[in-house]
């Protein structure tokens, strides 16, 4: 891996139209805190920048909802975002927002930077107007009926029923969210963006340039974009509220917020260093980071690039680890329906579980797939594994060194092997050091591929295994008749504390905090650098070192405090469908015997492009990675599935199909699906990601 001097570190702005959600923070800023976290322990040059997105329609209609104008609207979200931000401990170097007077300098210098290249396209269009509001409409705020499906809800820009990308123009009788009115259209000017201009240089720098670097589900979503051919974009729009379009014969037109938003990263650095902000954004030993989540990809990866290279002197991103979705309880998270756990009435309720929350959703971090958060798993994760293996080994260990050293680190002379007991305990030693060095490596390399689930099972790999060196070396008993040996097992198993309180600290600040407390080990800070550099077990506490008291570092999660959660979020549930009367499960089919079942070879693949089919409503045309080989297999899932959707999935497919041919394409297989009682069609996947090729049996 290339060396770099400093880091750039990013978070998706959050929109400012409402509070946060633990789906906010498994996507885009737990992952990104841990990273960071990790960098400055390893004595690295980063910042970490992140802000409040603050234009938009979206601002607009939710201040005219609440009766506010835009500016007091994004001013209250922002407030009570920062916060919350700052109570779950997000060490951003600066939250930011894009209303502050250096981002709209720094925004209009970009599109004027690109604009006096004669790059941008000015075109006048028909757009859709709502004439009660007096406004004109972005394609999310129109809705109708939809020309594929007949969804009579359908949005300007997609079907989310059957999922077909659609124009404002297509719709049936369209009407205005805003005011429930049906639109007019109206001749308007704004500036387009070239992206297809861009599709050359994109196809060598991210198709070919990450490959093999970046995740499936962030490099199929992008192929797959690029694949079906870029248009040009437009960045200007028809609002009060915004930047200003910085030019004579632009009144009334301000910046497209998703032109604006991402040069926010840009401003935020400037507003932190003024002095020196162009070494975080211009120089080629500066490696740029963005944590998002997965419906942010194409702005981050094909999008924002191609400004960065239009404006000619800034580096581009050399990672996106996009995440995937955040369930919660099964279904998915609803701000409508107020099904969520938001993070400001999570740190009320349960005041002192920072941790605790940044232990589980690391531990189902939606890396690769979506994940699902449960209060059930929240309560087990902590009562067993957080309380019982990494609480119970620390507390131990004190507890253990007060009792027979009045909390005074022992000696910890090698024990020659003159005994049974000692030979046995030499061997103990030996291999708890071995795995436990093994676990720290892999800890960091996960780190540093952005796994973090697996490093953080390595993280508590270091308590499971001092668990079990002392209940296999049971101190306690020895006490009785060799307390030379009891000493250095005890000096080993602090060593393994101090090791801990440094591992632990991008994932548990406040643990490590504790611990570090407890050891009464300031100087452990000093040990922190070394432990990441060597990648191995270090010397933490010296020989003679008092120790503080020992102190609980978690407590378990009692059923009322579960059922209190489970209870708020029943408040806002639908009424259950009886499934009695609407179920519409099919009749089993002509019984088989095994020998045919056997005849099916199905394999797990993962898609690597998808596009749809011309002239067809139903079909998706996928590549499909099948650890055989890579073949094409045409799917009827297009109005279940975008093809941004699917890319980067993985899938379950018959691959000994005969070939069959269809609209003049040879499709090489067949996905599995399951259909329920509504007829949505859902993907049968693993349960963990697998190689492509793994069988099903």
């Amino acid at each position: 891996m290339k060396k770099f001097k400093r880091y750039t570190i990013t978070s998706a702005l959050p929109y400012a139209n409402g509070p946060l959600h633990i789906g906010h923070i498994a996507g885009a800023y737990l992952p990104a805190d841990t990273y960071v976290r990790f960098l400055r322990l390893r004595g690295e040059d980063v910042v970490f920048v992140c802000g409040s997105d603050e234009h938009g329609v979206a601002i607009t209609i939710g201040a005219k909802k609440e009766g506010m104008t835009p500016r007091q609207f994004v001013d209250k979200y922002h407030a009570v975002m920062k916060k919350a931000f700052e109570d779950f401990g997000i060490s951003f170097d600066i939250y930011s927002r894009t209303s502050n007077e250096v981002h709209y300098k720094t925004a209009q210098d970009f599109f004027t930077k690109i604009d006096q290249q004669k790059l941008f396209i000015e075109e006048t269009s028909d757009q859709y107007f709502d004439e009660q509001e007096g406004i004109f409409l972005a394609d999310r705020y129109i809705v109708g009926t939809c020309p594929n499906c007949g969804n009579p809800n359908a949005y300007g820009d997609q079907c989310e029923k059957c999922g077909t990308s659609l124009s404002p123009k297509q719709l049936i009788k369209p009407r205005s969210t805003v005011s429930g009115k049906e639109p007019v259209l109206r001749p308007t000017k704004h500036w387009y963006f070239p992206l297809d201009k861009f599709e050359g240089w994109l196809k060598e720098w991210l198709i070919e340039g990450h490959k093999d670097d970046w995740k499936t589900n962030v490099y199929g979503q992008c192929k797959s974009w690029i694949d079906q051919g870029l248009q040009p974009r437009s960045i200007t729009r028809d609002l009060d509220w915004g930047i200003p379009v910085p030019l004579p014969d632009a009144k009334g037109k301000v910046l497209y917020v998703w032109f604006d938003a991402p040069i926010g990263y840009i401003s935020a650095t400037k507003e932190l260093r003024p002095n020196d902000w162009e070494k975080y954004w211009k120089d080629p030993e500066t490696r740029l980071i963005h944590f998002i989540g997965k419906d942010n990809i194409v702005f981050h990866c094909i999008i924002f690039p191609s400004m960065l290279k239009a404006a000619g002197d800034f580096i581009l991103p050399d990672n996106v680890p996009a995440n995937e979705f955040l369930n919660l309880e099964g279904e998915k998270l609803s701000t409508s329906r107020n099904h969520a756990v938001w993070l400001h009435e999570y740190l009320q309720d349960l005041p002192g579980r920072r941790d605790e929350l940044r232990y589980v959703l690391n531990s189902i971090s939606p890396e690769t797939k979506d994940a699902d958060f449960t209060w059930k798993d929240y309560q087990q994760k902590v009562n067993s594994e957080l309380v019982a293996i990494l609480g119970n080994f620390i507390n131990r260990v004190m507890v253990l060194t007060w009792k027979y050293f009045d909390g005074k680190v022992p000696s910890e002379k090698e024990l020659p092997g003159t005994t049974e007991k000692r030979k046995r305990i030499l061997d103990l030693y030996n291999k708890a050091h071995e795995e436990m060095n093994r676990s720290v490596k892999s800890m960091v390399n996960a780190l540093d591929n952005f796994r973090f689930r697996e490093a953080q099972f390595e993280m508590m790999n270091l308590a499971r295994t001092g668990n079990k060196f002392l209940a296999d070396t049971e101190p306690w008993k020895l006490a009785k008749e060799d307390m030379e040996a009891v000493g250095s097992i005890l000096n080993y198993v602090l060593t393994i504390v101090g090791n801990i309180g440094v591992a632990c600290a991008p994932f548990l600040p406040d643990a490590s905090a504790s611990i570090i407390k407890q050891l009464n080990g300031l100087s452990l800070v000093d040990g922190w650098k070394l432990f990441w550099k060597k990648e191995e077990l270090v010397p933490t506490v010296p020989e003679n070192h008092q120790l503080n008291q020992p102190e609980l570092l978690f407590r378990n999660v009692e059923d009322a405090e579960l059922e209190k959660q489970l209870e708020r979020l029943k408040k806002d549930k639908p009424k259950a469908v009886n499934p009695e009367t609407t179920s519409t499960v099919k009749p089993l089919k002509p019984e088989i015997v095994y020998d045919d079942f056997g005849k099916l070879d199905i394999r797990v693949g993962t898609v690597l492009a998808a596009e749809k089919m011309e002239k067809s409503n139903k079909l998706l045309k996928l590549t499909v990675d099948t650890g055989l080989d890579k073949r094409t297999i045409l799917s009827g899932i297009a109005q279940h599935f975008s093809p941004e959707e699917i890319t980067g999935k993985q899938v379950t497919l018959i691959a000994n199909l005969a070939p069959r041919k269809m609209m003049g394409i040879e499709s090489q297989g067949m996905i599995l699906m399951a259909e329920d009682a509504d007829g949505k069609l859902k993907l049968l996947q693993p349960s963990d990601v697998v190689s492509p090729g793994s069988t099903v049996s």
